[in-house]
């Protein structure tokens, strides 16, 4: 199947160490893709690649077949690559349908400060709210970020992401600092988001929710791809086990 996202032969090097190293591999339309790996294995790096915040010294990166790799982070945006990430930071003096009906303007102008003063905003806020209620916070369309809790800001900076209409949604580790209950709630509401249609390529620590929902695996550990396919036969390999659980018996078995 032809990938909606595909990364090819990836090499960042920093100071002479490989963050990663020719690493590769696509994302098919309509995935969920758990993108996983231990503290240092590359995510972060892959991460920044992928939205343009890093430029590797090899490599190859495309949206529905239109190569990105030169492109400046908005204008991979605009290709259709959407970002949700870990540390929230929505405008504190909008509400939460606000910041996402900013973020639905984009079409309108390629200011987003612009976007602000547009004769009519009803369609944008219309959108917003369709938004937040496919996310789960509609009650909370009217209320500052200041007021919110953590679990419904991670749901608003997806709302924000999905408004740029992507076709291709990265999540930076969206469940980090929730609790046992939130986390496995904003997990479904990922999964939901995928059966809808949203391609999801998931970048989590929590292995527990990325092997419930998820589809594909790709595993990272050292800056090399180790592990790429179904989520039960990934995690049996002896390499991805070793290093996950560190045993220099599973490392030399899976040499």
């Amino acid at each position: 199947m032809k990938a909606l996202l595909s990364i090819e032969g990836v090499t960042v090097r920093f100071g002479g160490v490989d963050a990663l190293a020719d690493v590769g591999f696509g994302v098919p339309r309509g995935a969920l893709l758990g993108l996983i790996g231990p503290n240092g294995a590359g995510k972060t790096t892959m991460m920044r690649v992928i939205t343009g915040m890093v430029r590797p010294q090899a490599g190859r990166l495309a949206i529905d077949g239109t190569e990105i790799s030169r492109l400046p982070t908005h204008r991979r945006v605009r290709m259709g690559l959407g970002l949700s990430q870990q540390l929230v930071r929505p405008f504190a003096g909008m509400t939460a349908v606000e910041n996402v009906a900013l973020a639905a303007g984009h079409a309108t102008t390629a200011n987003p400060l612009a976007a602000l003063v547009t004769i009519s905003r009803a369609a944008e806020r219309d959108r917003a709210r369709t938004l937040l209620q496919l996310v789960g916070i509609a009650d909370a369309a009217d209320a500052l970020p200041d007021k919110l809790p953590l679990g419904y800001l991670k749901r608003l900076e997806m709302a924000r992401a999905l408004a740029l209409d992507p076709k291709v949604l990265l999540l930076d580790e969206p469940l980090a600092g929730l609790n046992s209950a939130e986390a496995p709630h904003l997990a479904d509401t990922i999964a939901d988001l995928n059966r809808q249609g949203t391609t999801v390529v998931l970048i989590e620590h929590n292995l527990i929710e990325v092997m419930r929902i998820c589809r594909h695996l790709v595993v990272l550990d050292n800056g090399r791809k180790i592990g790429d396919g179904e989520p039960a036969v990934v995690m049996a390999d002896p390499a991805v086990r070793a290093a996950y659980l560190g045993s220099q018996e599973e490392r030399h078995a899976a040499a």
